[in-house]
């Protein structure tokens, strides 16, 4: 009589880093080819768990290195109390559990919390990762989802029209430490708003759909960064994650050689311990060069790959590229190229990077950044701002923006010169920069427009600064013109709409004689003129005076 594994067929799905665009993992989706054995396996814990195991025997044939994703249903795990059928095929596979990750998925409804509490705290002491999947879409209970505390969630692409709800997913995935991915990707559109909510993995068609071959080439459209920093923070070293190739730290040298020539784009191989930890990093060149010296083979084959080895250099989930590059910096010139493991608050490895993908985001960075500076002030432009004002739009996070710029600017250019008028702006830009502080960011639009977005308690002290300095240009009086929009939390949907809000603002400002300064609110009508005619000199302390 057939089996039903003879029914069962499985294809790979890739999980698509969003920064680097290379594949981060694949998940094993099951294909029945009769008959439906996923609602069979939704209610036979016994089943479900075998079919994870077959996935992981699935992969071993197809000899990919990549790391995998197994999905198994909330209740299977509560009912098994653990996976022992998954963890003897991992270790059949010779895989290492830390290599993959456990998709949880729904139904949780009348599954005990309580024991699938306790399955996930046994799988993840083995090593395996946990994965929340479905959310979104499924009934995982918020308590549940935290008291889970996986490191990798799933959204279903459905939320992203939702966003506030993936505002509040992302919040809680940066206090967990887990990453955010979004599955069911179709179109670029989706691609974009995902990337824009802060995940860091997708996957859907629009990448590559499921297939029964692992697929390592997948289309990814040209997106702008998820995130900005300062300079010195840089981006996180979560953005150039690789996966690592690992093997056991008692590995042989002719296994990491074995490895190594059926794999050439791995450029190194780390040993890890029983835990998953990084003892000792193998790199390419020099082993391969080793190994392939007289007598090379005969010497080391059948001996230990540490004895080839260097201590690994680690960083932590956590850690920005400009730490990794001091990591680099800070160790032997010839180790310059040797990959860079990434280690989790257990100090397990979750992947590596490579120097290489780093620098190169880094010089880019600083290109497209040059780019965009104002040639007069060095300021960046609108596109820096606008997109800063998205990000903490979608952040949920209240925000002034402000338009600010020189009352008669035609006047000046005429009266004095455009090498005066070209001073005044320089001068105007400077003490933008110096007042700026905090979170406080400031951009040259062009001529005579400056833009500055800063949280509203800076407000104050900033528009005293500018306001109240004795401009001049040419020997005449220059005075300056402030309009501020107060954007709460859903009151504006984007930059252009934060933007329209302000146009009235700016057109109220400059119908003022003198300095000036009005503020309004996002939705609200009105507006509050702050500084003007017959109005009281703002101070630092938020207080009116008389003046």
């Amino acid at each position: 009589m057939p089996s039903w594994t003879d029914s069962v067929r499985f294809a790979f799905q890739p999980v698509v880093n969003l920064t680097t665009g290379g594949v981060s993992a694949l998940e094993i989706l099951a294909r029945p080819e009769a008959g439906d054995i996923l609602a069979q396996a939704r209610r036979d814990p016994e089943l479900d768990g075998r079919l994870a195991a077959l996935a992981i025997r699935a992969a071993a044939r197809k000899e990919t290195l990549l790391p995998l994703h197994v999905n198994v249903f909330a209740g299977t795990l509560a009912d098994l109390g653990g996976l022992a059928a998954l963890r003897e095929a991992v270790r059949e596979a010779g895989r290492l559990p830390w290599e993959v990750t456990v998709d949880i998925g729904p139904p949780y409804t009348h599954v005990p919390q309580h024991a699938l509490l306790e399955a996930v705290t046994a799988v993840r002491a083995e090593g395996f990762r946990i994965c929340a999947d479905g959310v979104g879409d499924g009934d995982v209970p918020l308590r549940l989802l935290t008291d889970l505390a996986p490191e990798l969630m799933k959204l279903d692409v459905s939320l992203l029209t939702r966003p506030a709800a993936v505002r509040a997913m992302r919040t809680l995935c940066e206090q967990l430490g887990a990453l955010l991915s979004v599955e069911g990707v179709e179109t670029e559109s989706q691609c974009a708003a995902a990337v824009s909510a802060g995940a860091q993995l997708a996957q859907g068609d629009l990448f590559a759909p499921p297939a029964r071959l692992p697929a390592a080439d997948v289309y990814v459209p040209a997106l702008s960064p998820a995130h900005s920093a300062s300079p010195r923070s840089g981006p996180s070293v979560r953005q150039f994650v690789r996966p690592a190739a690992l093997l056991p730290a008692m590995a042989s040298a002719g296994q990491v050689r074995a490895l190594l020539t059926g794999s050439p784009e791995v450029s190194g191989v780390l040993l890890v311990n029983a835990s998953g930890v990084p003892v000792r990093s193998v790199h390419r060149s020099r082993f391969l060069l080793s190994m392939s010296a007289r007598y090379g083979h005969a010497l080391y084959a059948d001996r230990p790959a540490a004895k080839l080895g260097d201590p690994p250099r680690t960083v932590g989930v956590d850690a920005t590229a400009w730490e990794v590059l001091d990591v680099v910096a800070d160790g032997d010139r010839d180790r310059t190229s040797d990959d860079v493991a990434v280690v989790d608050r257990y100090g397990r490895c979750v992947g590596v990077v490579r120097l290489a993908d780093l620098v190169r985001a880094l010089a880019e960075s600083r290109v497209e950044e040059a780019a965009a500076l104002n040639p007069l002030t060095r300021l960046p432009g609108s596109d820096a701002i606008t997109g800063e004002v998205d990000r903490r739009i979608a952040d949920g996070r209240l925000f002034a923006l402000s338009w600010l710029d020189v009352d008669h600017f035609k006047q000046v250019n005429d009266g004095a010169g455009f090498a005066a008028g070209d001073e005044l702006i320089r001068s105007v830009g400077r003490a933008l920069q110096h007042a700026a502080s905090g979170a406080t960011r400031v951009g040259h639009i062009g001529g005579d427009d400056f833009l500055v977005l800063a949280d509203p308690d800076t407000l104050d002290p900033l528009a005293t600064s500018l306001l109240d300095a004795p401009w001049s240009a040419g020997g005449r009086a220059i005075t300056l013109s402030l309009a501020t929009v107060l954007c709460a939390p859903g009151s504006v949907t984007d930059h252009r709409q934060a933007a329209a809000c302000l146009a009235p603002l700016k057109k109220a400002a400059k119908a003022l004689n003198g300095a000036s300064w009005v503020l309004g609110r996002a939705g609200l009508p009105g507006h509050e003129v702050r500084r003007g005619p017959g109005t009281a000199a703002v101070r630092p302390s938020g207080q009116a005076v008389a003046g």
